[in-house]
Formats: structure tokens, sequence, C-alpha cells
């Protein structure tokens, strides 16, 4: 089939990947402008035109697809779908409506749970069993439209916001490439709006640890803010983040360090305690606990966070 493909992270290049390697004719790639990153914060490209410039796609960043120039671009290709993965720009109702199979998004929940931008991290943090990938026809709501498939994926105790990403990144891909095959045999869904959730955009201030709360919760909060923005607290008046760690029991006042050894560091939250395996200083290294101890000594009664 002759597609548009619109995306630009890690999640949308497998998805495109997947699409080429089933033989789709991918006419043209929209993604993001390029983007400062790295400590030299040189331009560069997203995943997503990465993989198309290497396999000799046409690539467009628009600023907007709101603009008479950006959707002629779009109409004179001729496609017979617009498929959407974290994209990142809005769709008007022009673009939805200039396809004849329509536009198809591949979203990392279980639509109407966790409608929004971060899906994964919502899930995570919420304690959710599992998640998934949607397939749905795109509308003007957000992540609103009607539902064509869905496969569901389970969260595993350990999983954090990379790992459980990759995952859905997999099913994703090869999710869409049933979609299109089947798209004659799919019916339309509408989602339960009464049962929506909202996946709120990622903040750095909400990676900031409240000690007062239970250790299972910071613990999810670790998973979910790994690899971004990554769970925070502060030792000595420094940064200091949180990228692995486990809850167990213990009792003192929220943020105080009930012991520092080759096992971790156990610190005291509003219910039970969380043991820090693997933390990283400003500036420094990610250092498994013991390692971050031999250069940083921590006594019983030390505190965390404010």
């Amino acid at each position: 089939m002759k597609l548009i493909f619109a995306g630009t992270p890690e999640f949308a290049a497998a998805a495109l990947d997947a699409l080429l390697q089933a033989g789709h004719e991918i006419a043209l790639v929209l993604t993001q402008p390029d983007r400062p990153a790295g400590r030299g914060m040189k331009l560069t490209a997203s995943p997503v035109k990465q993989l198309a410039l290497a396999r000799n796609l046409p690539v467009s960043q628009p600023l907007s697809l709101k603009n008479p120039e950006a959707q002629a671009e779009l109409a004179a290709v001729g496609a017979e779908a617009m498929i959407v993965a974290a994209y990142g720009l809005i769709l008007p109702p022009a673009v939805l409506d200039a396809f004849p199979r329509g536009c198809l998004n591949i979203h990392a929940s279980l639509l109407p749970r966790w409608r929004g931008a971060a899906p994964i991290q919502r899930a995570i943090l919420a304690g959710d069993e599992q998640t998934g990938i949607t397939i749905m026809q795109m509308d003007p709501g957000l992540d609103t439209g009607a539902m064509l498939l869905e496969e569901a994926v389970e969260i595993a105790p350990g999983d954090t916001a990379q790992t459980l990403h990759d995952k859905l990144a997999e099913v994703g891909g090869r999710l869409i490439v049933r979609a299109l095959l089947d798209i004659d045999r799919l019916p339309p869904r509408p989602q339960d709006d009464s049962a929506a959730t909202y996946a709120a955009k990622l903040s750095k201030q909400e990676a900031a640890v409240d000690w007062s709360k239970s250790a299972a919760e910071i613990e999810r909060a670790v998973r979910a803010y790994n690899p971004f923005p990554v769970a925070q607290t502060t030792l000595g008046g420094e940064n200091l983040r949180l990228w692995r760690a486990r809850p167990e029991g213990g009792k003192g006042a929220p943020g105080e360090i009930l012991e520092a050894s080759s096992e971790g560091i156990l610190v005291a939250c509003g219910e039970g305690a969380l043991r820090l395996e693997e933390v990283q200083k400003a500036g420094g290294k990610r250092l498994a606990a013991a390692q971050f101890l031999a250069g940083n000594p921590l006594r019983p009664g030390d505190r965390l966070g404010g």
C-alpha cells in the first residue's frame, strides 16, 4: 500500500521499519525538525529521519500541518493512508480527511486508558499490571478515534519506561502491518469515553521524590522516569538521580537513611522503605550503590531530600 508515515522517536522508527519490511511503499516520511541534543547541543535528526535517510525515503519536516502548503505537499503524494506514531504535531481536519483509508495511529496503551503524551510512564506510575498497543482511526480529538486492533502487553515487576517502550514498539510495528493487511475486515469500534484516563506529558519537576509517599509508589516512579526525566532527590544540597531501587520493610522519618551497605542505601518512606541500588550524582556516572558509597560514605540518620 502507498503510505505517508509520520513519526519522530524510536517507538515510531520501529513501526516504520516494520512497514518497510512488509513491503509497503512509503512515499513520504514526516518527522519533527532536527533538535539540539547531547552535550554539544548539536542539531540532531530524529530516529525516524535517520532511518528514512538510510532507506533513501523522502523526508519532510514541516513546523505545522495547518498551512495550505504543507497540506498540498501531502495531497500531491497520492497515498492511500497516513500512518502516525508519536509524531508530535496536530493533524487538522483537512489532513485527517485527505486519504481514502484515513489516518491510522499506533498508540502505546489499551485505549481509552491513557490517552495523551506519556501512556507508557503513566501506566507504570499507576501500578497497572498490563498495557498494550491500540491501532485506531484518527479523528480531531486527543486519541479518541475508533479502534481497529488492540494487543495487551504485561508490565513486568522490573519494567522501566525503556524496557516497556521496547516491548510496545515491537508490538506496534507488528500490529500496524496486520491492521493494513486486514483493513477491510476490521470493523471500527468506538471508545468508551467514560472509561478514559489522561496521560499528561512528563515534566522534570514531577521527578523530584516525595519521601512521604509509600516505598511502592516511589519505586514505581523510579522505573517510570527511567530513562527520562529520572527520579531525583538531594543529598547534602546536591542533586542525586535514582536509577534502580526496590521496596522493603523499614521505619523512620521520610528521607532518613536507615542503612548504607554493599546491599544498597535503605531510605525510610511514608510507608515502608526503599533500597537504592543504582544512583548518580550531578556530573557523575551511574554507579551501583556499593561503588557510590565507597566515595560518598553515608551513615544511618543521614537524610535525603529537603
